[in-house]
């Protein structure tokens, strides 16, 4: 099947100071967020990607452009409000310093299945739409390019995360143990039997192994020779 390459956004205005941003409108990649998502744009240059598909959220859409303008053709570009943020009600807008104070924050490092932010989305719902829409996604670029068919989802960390939980086959309860930094690279690829993880939180490396290799769905046994580059 084919193979989603899982993209968090650059850096933004918010994540530098603290700040919970949530669902917010107007929450732009500062400096440092656009040189992420540019060095992202270079590395998946060499990855002649089908489609990307985007969060709603400027942050999102910002970083989507930018790797765009550093690939050959014209990729599909979708937007998929099913792949936004999470909603974090009444926590939304406010600093992460104040929100560890808060009674449910243990929880929400803890037991995160469990979590419902108050006015807001619980966790297990975040994940339950999140990976249904990349099964989605992934299905349909499948069947109109083939089963080596590789795209793009630009998304959030807590998003990214409980997909990531759902490709390796962990409870999202421990889903905190995965980090997505800003502008990272994670890649899935969904075999008919299960998903297979081929990396995780990158911001650097060569990607050009993409556009070569056939990612089988069996796992070699014993590790394998690795990818070949081009």
């Amino acid at each position: 099947m084919a193979t989603v390459i899982l993209v968090r956004h650059g850096r933004t205005t918010a994540n530098a100071t603290g700040l919970l941003a949530g669902r917010a409108e107007g929450v732009d990649l500062d400096q440092v967020g656009r040189d992420q998502g540019a060095l992202t744009g270079e590395r998946l240059a060499t990855v002649p990607v089908v489609g990307v598909v985007s969060s709603p959220l400027e942050r999102c859409q910002q970083t989507a452009k930018l790797i765009l303008d550093r690939q050959v053709g014209t990729p599909k570009m979708l937007v998929d409000p099913a792949l936004i943020e999470c909603d974090y009600g009444q926590w939304q807008g406010r600093m992460l310093s104040d929100l560890a104070a808060e009674d449910l924050w243990p929880v929400v490092q803890s037991q995160p299945s469990a979590v419902v932010f108050p006015g807001g989305e619980s966790m297990a719902a975040m994940q339950a739409r999140s990976v249904a829409a990349i099964r989605r996604h992934n299905a349909a670029f499948e069947a109109e390019y083939g089963p080596q068919a590789v795209w793009v989802a630009v998304s959030h960390g807590d998003i990214i995360k409980s997909i990531l939980a759902d490709a390796f086959g962990m409870h999202l309860d421990l889903f905190q143990r995965i980090n997505i930094g800003p502008a990272s690279v994670s890649i899935v690829h969904y075999g008919a039997s299960r998903p297979s993880v081929y990396a995780t939180n990158t911001t650097a490396g060569d990607l050009s192994w993409l556009s070569t290799n056939i990612l089988a769905g069996d796992a070699p046994v014993g590790g394998g020779a690795g990818q070949k580059a081009p």
